[in-house]
């Protein structure tokens, strides 16, 4: 048995059934990874063992298995082979095939044009005779392949091994090697020191690899060429497919007059950068703009373009799509050019925190542009890298890390992180590591105990983080071009607003029957109120303990978390606790809820009932054209029965059902009638 230095994999041989240890090679997984690969391979069997020589009569399936085992007697036999003729019927298709020595017939006179000088190369051709012919035969159905003449007269002299593997038809470059070839090729290494390098990688002698130098500087010469013709082609379909999406922009546009759109040409007047919105998407904007998550995980391999998608969350906690933006390349002018055209989208609102991740440039410029807006990077961005970064370095120890790690970012208090991190970096050796450093720097827009003072409205979380991928994932189908593309967006944000309304009807039960409780279902969202409700179970379990100031202690009663410290002040009903989730969320911690569950609170003060998490958040529209003045006696009056009807449906099942029934009907009959009336 062998093994391989592989994390999850081993590899050990295993006999065939016909008794060769050399037919298979099984891939068999640790405990984690139970299935079997078995892969055949092609052995040295022909090159171990004398092989039979073709003969007439020799019975073969395909043509192509046939050239091969000719050409495997011929390297053992010192020369090549080459395909010669073949022969073509309308009913057999190809019928006949010729294979002959590499040195057969001669090559043909050269024509030389007057005042042209070409140089005299000897051919190898010298009329040899040594011959393979096929022909092939239908029989019961089955095609097989004849030997109907063969010859091994040569009228030349016949390789060594060391020569006959310098012939051309084996003169090959291995998938393997190609790619090494390539590498090495962009880093700048001229062809001969890209040969003794793969020399000295091999552990062979110079001048053994199965190649020359020659065939290394054509095969990269070769690659070069493809290279430029392909790109050549992929400009002009990008240019072509670039067209298509600003025009598919202008008809969307004509058709909606909330739309907006916006691009840049580069120096060439080629369109370099382009962004859109959607009108319900401003509307949006204007009620849950306050936290943006700027998405630029994906890049598109076809058109060589990123993809920056712009976030936020509605107040049933699911994604809002702001808008697109697709970017040529990844510097800090194209970023800054992206946030200045979402701004301008959003009628110069600026988000009070925005989420990314770890790029430098996206970074400067969020603080160029964004100045007075908080910077937070999402950890669900951070993760993957620390893997990657750690997982190899570490070892063994990289689970140990990875504990302390997620422990680290959880922890509450900022002191407790300095004291930790300073402890967790010398453990695990990490001082002059400079992914360490980086994290380190910019630990105040990513630890928790840092970032937990500004307002994150829960999109820091595994489950906001999952919402997003799936929504990207559900526009990244198979698109052929921009276009395409650009339409599975549209109906994407479309399929959003419906879920979202249907979210809206969702029936919330009570759990716990506090009249805080009761009085929180009437004025939050599903999302919102369950967030709420949970914490009012948890709080069950604490116990709070007055101070001589008037502040509390709050503890679990099994003391499974530290101590949080709340704040009360009673003439302007202002709670603060030491966790910040209310700072962090907008929702109540259990901290605070325990304190004015204590306090005899059948009802929260209203400033605790943000208006990004209330019921008639969803119902308001925002339009600069139609936009009603709050102290106006018709928007108070329609609030005011808005939310008598949420509330009226929320007290059963029954209720929520019966309403929304006849709701449905009456808005029919309205709306007919509009239409009657030629309103």
């Amino acid at each position: 048995m062998a093994s391989v230095a592989s994390k999850n994999m081993w590899l050990r041989r295993q006999q065939c059934p016909c008794g060769d240890w050399k037919c298979y090679v099984t891939y068999e997984g640790d405990a984690e990874e139970t299935s079997i690969v078995s892969q055949i391979v092609k052995t040295e069997s022909l090159q171990s063992q004398d092989m039979v020589a073709p003969y007439v009569g020799m019975v073969f399936k395909t043509d192509d298995d046939a050239f091969e085992y000719y050409g495997n007697f011929a390297r053992k036999n010192g020369f090549s082979i080459r395909k010669e003729r073949s022969r073509l019927s309308p009913q057999l298709g190809i019928y006949k095939r010729d294979f002959v020595c590499y040195r057969s017939g001669f090559a043909p006179a050269r024509k030389k044009l007057s005042g042209e000088h070409h140089r005299d190369r000897k051919s190898v051709r010298c009329g040899c005779d040594a011959k393979m012919y096929l022909s092939k035969e239908v029989i019961d159905g089955v095609s097989q392949w004849f030997v109907v003449q063969f010859s091994n007269v040569h009228n030349h002299e016949l390789l060594e091994d060391d020569q006959v593997r310098l012939l051309p038809a084996y003169r090959k470059i291995n998938e393997a090697d190609q790619e090494r070839i390539l590498l090495l090729s962009k880093a700048g290494f001229p062809i001969h020191r890209i040969v003794k390098v793969l020399e000295l990688e091999k552990g062979i002698q110079g001048g053994q690899l199965p190649f020359l130098e020659r065939d290394v500087r054509n095969f990269v010469q070769n690659r070069k060429k493809v290279v430029q013709e392909n790109d050549a082609l992929l400009n002009e379909k990008r240019e072509n497919d670039t067209m298509e999406l600003l025009e598919a922009c202008k008809a969307t546009k004509e058709a909606d007059q909330d739309f907006v759109y916006d691009f840049t040409v580069d120096q060439n007047d080629k369109v370099e950068n382009i962004a859109w919105s959607y009108g319900v998407a401003v509307n949006s904007y204007a009620l849950f703009g306050d936290v943006v998550y700027f998405d630029t995980t994906y890049r598109s391999i076809t058109y060589d373009m990123l993809l920056g998608a712009w976030f936020g969350i509605d107040n049933n906690g699911q994604p809002i799509l702001f808008g697109c933006v697709l970017l040529q390349d990844e510097t800090l002018r194209s970023f800054a050019w992206a946030i200045q055209t979402l701004i301008r989208f959003m009628k110069g609102r600026c988000p009070q925190t925005i989420l990314s991740d770890l790029d430098p440039r996206l970074r400067d410029a969020i603080t160029s542009e964004l100045p007075s807006t908080k910077h937070v990077t999402s950890i669900w961005n951070i993760l993957p890298k620390v893997s990657s970064w750690f997982s190899l370095q570490l070892g063994s120890q990289y689970a140990d890390f990875k504990s302390e790690f997620d422990a680290l970012y959880r922890l509450e208090s900022t002191e407790d992180f300095e004291l930790r991190w300073n402890q967790m970096v010398s453990i695990f050796g990490l001082g002059s590591d400079k992914h360490i450093t980086l994290l380190y720097s910019l630990r105040t827009s990513w630890v928790l105990s840092y970032v937990r003072v500004h307002f994150l409205a829960r999109m820091a979380t595994t489950a906001y983080s999952k919402s997003v991928d799936a929504f990207l994932k559900g526009i990244f189908g198979a698109q052929s071009c921009l276009r395409g593309f650009f339409e599975q967006v549209g109906i994407a944000a479309n399929l959003q607003n419906e879920r979202h309304q249907e979210m809206q009807c969702q029936y919330m039960h009570m759990k716990t029957c506090l009249p805080i409780e009761e009085h929180s279902r009437q004025i939050l969202t599903p999302f919102a109120f369950n967030a709420l409700q949970q914490e009012l179970i948890v709080s069950m379990q604490y116990a709070a303990s007055e101070m001589a100031n008037g502040s509390y202690l709050v503890r679990h009663f099994r003391k499974i978390d530290g101590e949080s410290l709340v704040i009360w002040i009673p003439e302007d009903e202002q709670i603060h606790c030491s966790c910040k989730e209310f700072e962090s969320s907008g929702i109540l911690c259990r901290h605070a809820l325990r304190v004015f569950i204590d306090k005899n609170y059948f009802q929260l003060p209203e400033k605790y009932f943000l208006s990004r998490w209330r019921r008639e958040s969803s119902l308001m529209f925002f339009d600069d054209h139609s936009v009603h003045d709050k102290d106006d006696e018709w928007f108070q009056e329609f609030q005011s029965l808005t939310e008598t009807l949420f509330a009226e449906s929320s007290i059963t099942k029954e209720r929520s059902d019966y309403i929304r029934r006849e709701l449905t009907k009456e808005l029919t009959r309205l709306l007919n009638e509009e239409i009657d009336n030629g309103m």
